[in-house]
């Protein structure tokens, strides 16, 4: 099993496990590879550390080479630890968030502009819904009075194809 940093346009960060290289860059290709942040799938991988057992017991001093000390490689420093966790934890959030608003809302898809309209002009019943629509429409809408907040959803959140929420 190969784990590996993965990052996406935008900046995100992210571990994929796969089964050999060959196996991510088929996924990759075939845009399988997905930021869970954002849906982009656009990814690279990015230098990854191998993995190493920090908690295990150091070995007894006798059977310890005769390599002088400056030699043992450091261990990373504890902040460097605390903010990736922190990141994950964050990223993890953003997830769980995401897959609250999918399962809370209707996704209208590109009907979006049409369908928040119809809503604030009492034309269709009212929910709460997400889909896609252009910058300049949106700002149509905020115009008009209707309120949107644009939201990139990860398609994972919804499992059915996500998509912006507005």
């Amino acid at each position: 099993m190969k784990v590996l940093d993965l990052h996406c346009p935008a900046g995100h960060v992210f571990e994929g496990w796969f089964a050999s290289e060959d196996d991510f860059q088929s996924q990759r290709q075939r845009q399988l590879v997905q930021c869970p942040m954002c849906g982009a799938s656009e990814i690279t991988k990015r230098l990854s550390a191998p993995r190493l057992n920090l908690g295990a017991q150091p070995p007894k001093a006798e059977v310890l080479s005769a390599k002088p000390a400056a030699a043992v490689p450091a261990v990373p420093p504890e902040i460097s630890a605390q903010a990736r966790e922190h990141l994950q934890s964050m990223q993890a959030a953003w997830m769980q968030w995401s897959r609250k608003v999918a399962e809370n809302t209707e996704d209208v898809g590109r009907t979006f502009a049409e369908e928040a309209r119809r809503i604030h002009y009492g034309e269709a019943e009212e929910r709460a819904i997400r889909g896609q629509t252009s910058p300049r429409e949106a700002m149509e809408l905020l115009e008009e009075g209707i309120a949107v907040l644009p939201l990139a959803l990860p398609e994972s959140a919804s499992g059915e194809g996500g998509g912006s929420l507005q």
